[in-house]
């Protein structure tokens, strides 16, 4: 598509011969005896190309430049004057000028100003092109990254709840177990405002909390009665276990934590670190309130069900000793047992 061109100058003879010799050059041009008129051409058409005298009767060549800039700011803009004056040219140029011609002109000058002139537009038009594909090709590959990514936290998630299935499987008086601690996990997270990142980082880590215990004999899990103190003893070993399970995976680097601090007591007389308060990691202090619920929750072998009442009696006695008072409350007060 050849280019078009706007000539705006009050002399008509200067319009006539820019207008004859561009023509030539192939170019379409359209003249405009002052800068109202040409204003108004210039909103009627579609131009690569602005030439216009500075000083004309209505609207002055600077007026019509900043009118021109304002609708296209990338439009080619030339200025013709007979009375070069620096603050003109300063202005014109902070305005977004291509160039200048100096009256009287030699019309090869011209010629080779608009020439230069509109291959830097094409340029320019190259490269925003550029930039528009790129940021197409950016956006495509970032969905497309985006869904990859997504597909594989799916993955993850699948075999960690698989996973987690083997471990409650251990324990059949807690089937099922991992997966509430973990919805009860999240409902107190959401309370407490976690990030979507962070609220991932726990749902892997409440799944996993139990992992160890894949280590621990079936005859002490399983055990109909009270556990003897070595038995006891073993079974507190399984939050390192799990942590040895999984400290050589970098996906499970961030979950550690949960796995091996999930039975820190508040007061400290947890294990293995005997850890209190905020020294305990909040996920793991999270953690805490669902497990031990659910565990009290669950049919066990020695006793029966406990009622509701008396497991959140029981769990309001340890406020402050083995949970974090803050975060029990949540659960107590948004009621997330019955999530």
């Amino acid at each position: 598509m050849e280019d078009r061109i706007l000539i705006a100058d009050d002399e008509k003879t200067i319009c006539s011969v820019l207008s004859q010799r561009l023509t030539r050059e192939g170019y379409s041009c359209v003249t405009a005896h002052n800068g109202k008129e040409a204003l108004t051409r210039f909103y009627q058409g579609n131009f690569s190309l602005v030439i216009s005298d500075i000083r004309m009767p209505e609207v002055d060549g600077l007026e019509l430049l900043k009118s021109v800039k304002a609708v296209r700011p990338t439009m080619m803009f030339i200025l013709m004057t007979a009375f070069p004056e620096i603050d003109i040219a300063v202005e014109a140029i902070h305005l977004g000028v291509s160039d200048f011609l100096i009256k009287p002109f030699d019309l090869e000058l011209a010629v080779f100003s608009v020439k230069k002139a509109l291959e830097q537009k094409k340029m320019e038009e190259e490269i925003e092109s550029y930039h528009k594909n790129l940021k197409r090709m950016v956006e495509e590959r970032t969905v497309e990254l985006q869904h990859a990514y997504r597909t594989l936290k799916k993955a993850y998630l699948d075999s960690v709840k698989v996973l987690a299935e083997a471990i409650d499987a251990k324990d059949p008086y807690l089937r099922g177990h991992s997966d509430r601690v973990r919805r009860m996990s999240l409902r107190i997270a959401v309370s407490l405002g976690f990030s979507e990142e962070r609220m991932e980082i726990l749902e892997y880590g409440s799944l996993l909390h139990d992992i160890g215990k894949i280590g621990i004999q079936d005859e002490i899990l399983r055990k109909p009665g009270p556990l003897s103190p070595d038995e006891y003893q073993t079974i507190q070993e399984h939050p390192l276990i799990g942590v040895k399970i999984v400290e050589g995976i970098e996906f499970f680097k961030d979950k550690i934590p949960m796995i091996r601090n999930h039975h820190e007591h508040f007061n400290g007389e947890g294990y293995p670190d005997g850890l209190a308060g905020e020294g305990i990691p909040l996920e793991a202090r999270i953690i805490a309130v669902p497990d031990a619920f659910d565990a009290m929750a669950s049919l066990r072998p020695h006793r029966g069900t406990m009622a509701l009442e008396d497991i959140l009696l029981e769990m309001e006695k340890y406020k402050g000793k083995q949970f974090d008072p803050k975060l029990l409350e949540i659960f107590l007060q948004e009621k997330i047992y019955q999530s």
